[in-house]
């Protein structure tokens, strides 16, 4: 991990308008810790890095010309799946959805985008959030990063029932 990794969202965003980083030096250490756990812990299930390193090259272009930027300019993000993203997969962990690509982002979305965010994917939730666990028929289960015999918890958060959780070696 390295110490990009380490920022809040105000430091990062505050270090790219400064520009002692560029949102695509950002977007690659966000990127780099996604790939450094995400096999072992299962959290963020769909991807968009193409669409992001675009976003985030666009973003260094307005700052290089000192335009206006919103107050997440240039910050990676990975939004919860139970929100619905354009043209990218929007499940809410339930089979049902297993094929939804809305045309619209929801509301919170849009507004986090003409911020100046960068969506990079979509992390796994309970089947439509309503869960104290993490997993669904379509993605699997989420592992605890930090002890993965141990819940990630759900939406809202929460532990393994009876501090039993699934095996995540059985995914």
């Amino acid at each position: 991990m390295n110490e990009i990794q380490h920022l809040s969202a105000t430091e990062l965003t505050g270090k790219i308008r400064s520009r002692e980083l560029s949102a695509r030096e950002a977007l690659e250490s966000h990127i780099q810790a996604i790939g450094e756990v995400n096999a072992q812990i299962n959290a963020v299930v769909i991807t968009d890095f193409d669409r992001a390193r675009t976003l985030a090259a666009a973003a260094d272009e307005a700052t290089a010309r000192n335009e206006p930027t919103g107050v997440l300019h240039g910050l990676p993000m990975t939004h919860k799946d139970t929100f619905n993203t354009a043209g990218l997969l929007s499940t809410q962990g339930s089979l049902a959805l297993k094929d939804n690509v809305p045309e619209h982002d929801d509301l919170q979305i849009a507004r986090l985008a003409a911020a100046g965010a960068i969506r990079t994917g979509k992390s796994n939730v309970p089947e439509f959030g309503a869960g104290s666990h993490t997993f669904n028929e379509v993605y699997g289960t989420t592992t605890n990063p930090y002890a993965v015999d141990r819940s990630a918890g759900g939406s809202s958060g929460g532990r393994c029932r009876r501090g039993r959780c699934p095996d995540p070696a059985a995914r």
